[in-house]
């Protein structure tokens, strides 16, 4: 159909049914030259994409779809396609295939342009490919994006340009407070960046990594005089040292590697009196690491990010001013103090100085009032905290982990906003003050600490506590009921207070390598995970368990009692299951073979559920390494040599774990399918680390047929344990994913006998 003029489309299709597809559209003249509705007959569908969301709006277009980018798999085959033909690839090339479909962000132009570049290309010319994606986009990828960028106004490029350098993935709060400017609405700038599909906003403030490349080659291509942030580093030693900077200059990002020497002159700071933001880093370690700076230099005024890892001085220049400053991070500083005095730090959000060896001690931070984030890890010389620390109302996180001399921490203070503390690896701290009442999760690993503190009792919110390797820990009184995972291993705590059992909210008890755990009192229904891992005094467990869908995890607690055994065996489990040390099959298990699987006979009518005993051993011996997953699993044959999948349980070896030493009984329940009455029950064990090398000595099943059969499993049984192997070691059931909800307000004290009364709370709906 040949259009002589645009009223043509109007005039030939009116009482058509038409689907019209109009692909990157970029200016509202467009929608309304072809595609007003109105034109079209009944059931027309007019299909409309664009990077601007402002278009449809402006043209009443309200039913919209965000196609988001491929996932890794996709981007991966998209890339194979045109790089290789195929939709995988090539043998040997899959690690270098993976890399450039990262280097891309999984953009599909990209990928297309990028692939189809490859194609033919051997090994070198990958490589040689990938160290180019690294800092320079591909032109036909470039004058695609830049499109966007050019239709900016200036505000928004300057916007776009600093996130790109300095703020993507950064949080949007700080992004605000690092850009404000009476001048431009910065809210307004991200918004339009936003609607653009420059940048997308889900808390942090994101942009695809060939925009960033984008943004950067704009800010190369200016004039060298013009330009608003330095990159370039021989250009900015230049600036450095000669003081060449001037007014434009509001950022720099100065890459330090390769450089064998840097001259600072004591002015050329100062000489850019809008600077605000500045990145000093080394991207390659190459042992050029010498960096002259004036004792008197100046610093502009109106710094707000100074971002200078291995910072060279001991202390910053006396005429220093932070009261701009957002940001100030320091790491690997041979700084030993900051400034002496006090400095209006009511700006400031995020310190960081860890990794600052020679670091004794912190400023006065009576007026950081809105410090969110202070992280002095490793700060090995520092002895102790400020009590200036008590003003922080805004704190939420405190990482003061691996400060190996830090012994004194102030008392009495309630930090309003406090959740995480980091107290992992300070030898020296015999005892912890409770921070926060709003204070979610605790880590003491490694620490000095006796005791837990009584006013832990007041976090209402506390989720988490992790006190593991601390043999200074002998017991405890108190704990929240909100608490969801308690972490005791590798203590020397002697018993658990009955308390234990009124943590209604309580997933994961953790009590690896307690070696001086004599008993377990009653636990928590809720318990998804018990790990007695090399509880080697380990005798006694309460009867009845009462913990359905719990991982009992016993490994190699070889002192676990007649009675113990038996309450670990009648456990009546629906998700849960257990594993203890033994090898021999108790008698209840009917239907039994040598070998991994068993001929059982199922009831005529209906499904039902069984119990099943499967005794492992390991291969060899193993040697304790990181973490890993071992899968048991099950499957039903039938007659006709069909397989029903029918249950797995995970085992998680933790860090640390050598896992089995000798052979151990792992039990498990579950649902029977619908299948002929003559089936195989076979089981099987998969792992993803060779080194878990396990075999299956026997297994073992008891059909539950009915309501009383199931019942009874929880009675007595005629079970032989005239035999049992006895070694050490240990592995943990199942992955726990920490969830963050929050809990109902309760203390427990465990001074005295727990209350008997029935405490009734409402329950929030767990995510």
């Amino acid at each position: 159909m040949r259009i002589c003029h645009l009223g043509a489309i109007k005039e030939r299709l009116c009482d058509m049914k038409v689907l019209v597809i109009l692909d990157d559209v970029n200016d509202v003249k467009q929608l309304e030259a072809l595609a007003n509705e109105t034109w079209f007959g009944l059931g027309s569908r007019i299909i409309v994409t664009t990077e601007n969301k402002d278009l449809l709006r402006q043209h009443g277009i309200n039913n919209t779809y965000h196609v988001k980018f491929p996932c890794r798999e996709e981007a991966l085959e998209i890339l194979c396609r045109y790089a290789f033909r195929q939709s995988s690839p090539r043998l040997g090339f899959k690690k270098l295939a993976e890399s450039v479909t990262w280097l891309c962000g999984d953009l599909p132009l990209g990928l297309r342009v990028v692939g189809s570049s490859l194609y033919g290309k051997n090994e070198d010319e990958w490589k040689y490919t990938l160290c180019r994606l690294e800092t320079i986009i591909d032109r036909d990828i470039e004058d695609v994006l830049k499109v966007g960028y050019e239709s900016l106004h200036e505000n928004e490029k300057s916007l776009f340009l600093h996130i790109a350098v300095f703020f993507n993935n950064k949080d949007g709060e700080l992004v605000k407070a690092m850009l404000a400017d009476k001048k431009l609405n910065i809210e307004h700038g991200l918004n339009i960046l936003e609607s653009k599909s420059l940048i997308s906003r889900d808390g942090g403030i994101r942009m695809h990594k060939l925009l960033q490349q984008v943004g950067i080659q704009a800010n190369q291509r200016e004039e060298p005089c013009k330009r608003r942030i330095l990159i370039d580093a021989q250009d900015i030693c230049y600036a450095l040292e000669n003081e060449t900077g001037n007014g434009i200059v509001s950022g720099i990002l100065f890459d330090t590697s390769g450089i064998n020497e840097v001259t600072i002159s004591k002015r050329a700071l100062r000489r850019m009196v809008n600077l605000r933001f500045l990145r000093v880093y080394k991207s390659s370690g190459d042992g050029n690491d010498r960096m002259d700076i004036p004792e008197d230099m100046e610093f502009p005024p109106l710094l707000r990010l100074l971002d200078w890892d291995a910072y060279p001085a001991k202390c910053l220049p006396l005429k220093f001013r932070a009261e701009n400053l957002v940001e100030l991070n320091m790491r690997n500083s041979q700084l030993e103090y900051l400034w002496q005095g006090t400095q209006m730090l009511t700006n400031l959000k995020k310190m960081d100085l860890s990794c600052s060896a020679h670091l004794k001690e912190l400023p006065d931070l009576s007026f950081a009032t809105n410090l969110e984030k202070l992280d002095v890890s490793f700060c090995r010389a520092l002895i102790e905290l400020p009590s200036s620390i008590g003003n922080l109302q805004k704190l939420d996180k405190l990482n003061i982990g691996y400060c190996e001399s830090l012994q004194v921490i102030p008392t009495h203070i309630n930090l309003a906003s406090l959740e995480v503390i980091y107290l992992t690896g300070c030898l020296k701290l015999k005892s912890f003050p409770v921070f926060s009442t709003t204070i979610r999760s605790i880590s003491l690993q490694r620490t000095g600490v006796e005791e837990v503190a009584a006013s832990v009792r007041h976090c209402s919110k506390l989720l988490y506590i992790y006190i593991t390797e601390c043999r200074t820990l002998k017991s405890f009184t108190h704990l929240p009921t909100s608490l969801q995972v308690l972490d005791l291993s590798m203590t020397d705590i002697e018993m658990i207070p009955d308390c234990i059992k009124d943590l209604q909210w309580l997933d994961s008890l953790r009590l690896f390598r307690c070696t001086k755990l004599k008993a377990l009192p009653e636990l928590p229904g809720s318990l998804t995970l018990l790990t007695a891992e090399d509880c080697e005094s380990l005798e006694r467990v309460t009867y009845p368990l009462n913990t359905p869908n719990a991982q009992l995890n016993f490994t190699n607690s070889f002192k676990l009692g007649e009675e113990a055994q038996r309450a670990i065996i009648q456990q009546p489990f629906l998700d849960g299951s257990a594993c203890f040390h033994g090898s021999t099959m108790p008698s209840e298990f009917n239907h039994r073979a040598r070998g991994s699987s068993v001929n059982i006979t199922l009831p005529s009518s209906g499904s039902s559920t069984f119990k099943a005993c499967v005794v492992i051993s390991p291969n060899h011996r193993q040697h304790a390494r990181d973490c890993r997953i071992v899968t048991l699993g099950c499957r039903l044959i039938d007659n006709r040599g069909w397989y029903n999948y029918i249950k797995s349980v995970f085992l998680r070896h933790p860090e640390k774990s050598t896992g089995m030493r000798t052979k151990h009984l792992c039990i498990f329940h579950g649902t029977v399918p619908e299948v002929s009455n003559d089936a195989v029950f076979e089981v099987y064990i998969s792992s993803e680390n060779q080194l878990d090398n396990y075999k299956i000595i026997e297994c073992g099943v008891q059909i539950l047929t009915n309501e009383v059969d199931i019942k009874s499993d929880r009675g007595s049984v005629d079970y032989d344990y005239s035999s049992y192997d006895v070694d050490n070691d240990r592995y943990e059931f199942d992955d726990f994913n920490d969830v963050l909800y929050d809990s109902e307000d309760g203390l427990i004290s465990c001074d005295s006998e727990s209350d008997e009364q029935e405490k009734t709370s409402d329950k929030v709906e767990r995510r």
